[in-house]
């Protein structure tokens, strides 16, 4: 595949700009550079290389390996299936891809069983058709592509925008206005590695919100997403003093109704409920939404309640 290096990308790192452009993880961008997979202008360039507007990247992915990963009979809520992609709403709990901790019952293992070969090798062994991901305490919305061509489409509508993304979240605190922008920087915290953070040298990070109810201490928002930085939605309302109920990675853990409901919410209260793109072939705008799961239903309701 060829990409033109855009305006926003020049002097940015080859496996940084490789990353985003083909869709794939900056590891998966490195080992492509380090085999040769990858040249800049004809020539084979180091990972570290910064990008100009006048080269020309083209990135040639190798036949994918078979899979390691086992694949498992575990149920999946298909909203939607074709040949080139599946969309799926996942369960809250659910890990989207084996990784230290969580070997198997992932999206992955579950769509191995599915869909066997026909999935996607674009993301590597491990994460074969995963187009993007969501976290493992977070339900909704997630689109896994069939085959190269439908994941190198889909990648590309993430990174301008055409693959949108609405989730639905309760944050602690009243929020003032009834809609805004939060943008900001987002890399890992320097404090805590595993974390992520809004940080000056981080990648640019934009959520558009829009507050749909309030209550007493809580409000209840809907987020679109101009970007997809990891943990993006906790991270950018934690730095605004307003983090996602149940969030014990970046909430401050002290909130003592919060505590209560620990049995209802394991992890932060935050479902993607809808999602949008150009199918890869038809080239038709597709829309797919999702209801609350029973949890995020019983939270409100508990809201509603004790704010009456």
């Amino acid at each position: 595949m060829l990409y033109s290096v855009c305006k926003e990308d020049i002097g940015k790192r080859l496996d940084t700009v490789v990353s985003a452009y083909a869709g794939i993880s900056r590891a998966m961008a490195q080992k492509l550079i380090e085999s040769g997979c990858v040249t800049v202008c004809g020539k084979i360039k180091d990972k570290k290389y910064q990008v100009s507007e006048i080269d020309t990247i083209d990135v040639q992915i190798p036949e994918s390996k078979p899979s390691d990963v086992s694949a498992q009979d575990i149920p999946l809520d298909i909203v939607y299936e074709d040949d080139d992609l599946i969309v799926i709403n996942k369960p809250k709990g659910m890990v989207v891809h084996p990784a230290p901790g969580n070997p198997d019952n992932t999206l992955v293992n579950a769509l191995l069983y599915h869909s066997g070969s026909t999935l996607s090798g674009i993301g590597g062994v491990i994460r074969p058709g995963i187009v993007h991901r969501i976290d493992k305490e977070t339900s909704g919305m997630i689109v896994v592509a069939k085959n190269d061509e439908a994941h190198i489409d889909l990648s590309s509508q993430l990174k301008d925008h055409t693959l949108g993304r609405i989730y639905h979240a309760v944050v602690l605190g009243n929020i003032k206005d009834d809609e805004g922008t939060i943008c900001a920087p987002i890399g890992r915290s320097v404090r805590d590695r595993k974390k992520m953070a809004v940080t000056a040298g981080g990648r640019d990070a934009v959520t558009h919100y829009r507050v749909i109810a309030r209550y007493n201490g809580y409000t209840y928002v809907e987020c679109r997403l101009e970007t997809g930085r990891t943990h993006q939605i906790r991270v950018h309302f934690a730095s605004t003093g307003h983090p996602l109920l149940g969030d014990t990675v970046y909430g401050n853990g002290k909130n003592k109704w919060e505590s209560l409901q620990k049995d209802i919410l394991m992890g932060q209260c935050l479902h993607a409920k809808e999602i949008e793109f150009i199918h890869p072939k038809s080239k038709e705008r597709m829309h797919f939404t999702s209801d609350l799961p029973e949890y995020f239903k019983i939270i409100l309701q508990k809201l509603e309640n004790m704010s009456k």
